[in-house]
């Protein structure tokens, strides 16, 4: 609710100051067409500077690449522009997040799916991943959107240990298969620490710092300071065991955790992808299909817990 809250009330007020400032320029004398033309492009603007930024950043912070995933420009364009498209559209699904992520109705259920989101977001994010889970006939598919948004990872946990209740008597299952994107991995392991693995067949990550990125300095906030390299949490975290098998899903180009290495995990399976940003990682057709077969694995297998 709280990152729906934020991003409307930073769209209202973007709005109404271009608003108010394409009003004084025509009653200065100045044409409207071209205001009513910059509207989409004024929108567009926010996203651009960010993707810019996060890439940034996540270059002067990079892992050393093997020369076979070094991209070709054209193929660095590529990357850029399907980041900026996933962020740009990423806004609106994440103000209308609740008609958008609707929960199932209650039906029996062998396996369902709980899809845990990053930081600074809501389900909304996973809006297109989710019904492209369901055309596959995967699931029940459900998401949580936990907050506040800056509290502790710990917090966010908690909050899906009560999701996965909330699942269990919806359904009747005894399991899910955890799906977590971002800091969403790190959620689900912090469950695991503090819960056990008995109701989890599996944990997907994809793109998760699961040893912290630099870019966690540059905001503020328990979560964040959580994800920081080398901090206390991240080490006992990563000292204990999960209790259930693990997969993470990574691409050596990811712009938001850095560096990319940081994504690998040491007592899982790792699979490693090329030429795909942070937030494209849900709409790219490859980590989908990733994602598939790790379920396709799940469902297939009892878990250890």
């Amino acid at each position: 609710m709280w990152t729906a809250i934020i991003l409307a009330s930073v769209v209202a007020g973007g709005t109404a100051a271009y608003a108010a400032w394409s009003i004084h320029a025509i009653a200065q004398g100045a044409p409207m067409w071209p205001f009513i033309v910059g509207i989409p492009f004024a929108y567009l603007a926010v996203p651009l500077l960010l993707t810019l930024f996060w890439f940034a950043v996540a270059w002067w912070f990079r892992a050393e690449r093997p020369e076979a995933v070094r991209l070709t420009l054209p193929a660095r364009l590529a990357m850029f522009g399907g980041e900026y498209v996933a962020l740009a559209r990423s806004i609106p699904r994440m103000i209308f997040y609740r008609a958008l992520m609707p929960d199932p109705p209650p039906a029996p259920a062998e396996l369902p799916i709980l899809l845990l989101h990053g930081v600074g977001c809501n389900a909304g994010v996973w809006s297109g991943f989710r019904r492209r889970l369901e055309q596959r006939g995967l699931g029940p598919v459900y998401a949580l959107s936990y907050g506040p948004p800056l509290a502790s990872i710990e917090h966010f946990a908690g909050q899906a240990a009560a999701r996965i209740s909330d699942i269990e008597v919806a359904t009747g299952a005894s399991q899910v298969v955890l799906v977590g994107h971002s800091m969403g991995g790190l959620v689900a392991r912090a469950y695991l620490r503090q819960y056990g693995g008995a109701k989890v067949r599996r944990l997907i990550t994809i793109g998760t710092p699961h040893h912290g990125s630099m870019h966690a300095w540059l905001m503020a906030g328990v979560s964040l300071a959580q994800m920081r390299p080398a901090n206390a949490w991240l080490a006992v975290l990563n000292g204990h065991t999960d209790s259930v098998p693990v997969a993470s899903i990574w691409s050596w180009h990811d712009s938001m955790v850095s560096p990319s290495t940081s994504s690998r995990i040491e007592r899982g399976e790792n699979v490693a992808l090329t030429g795909v940003a942070h937030n494209a990682l849900l709409d790219d057709p490859e980590v989908f299909e990733k994602t598939v077969a790790q379920i396709g694995i799940a469902a297939t297998s009892e878990s250890p817990a």
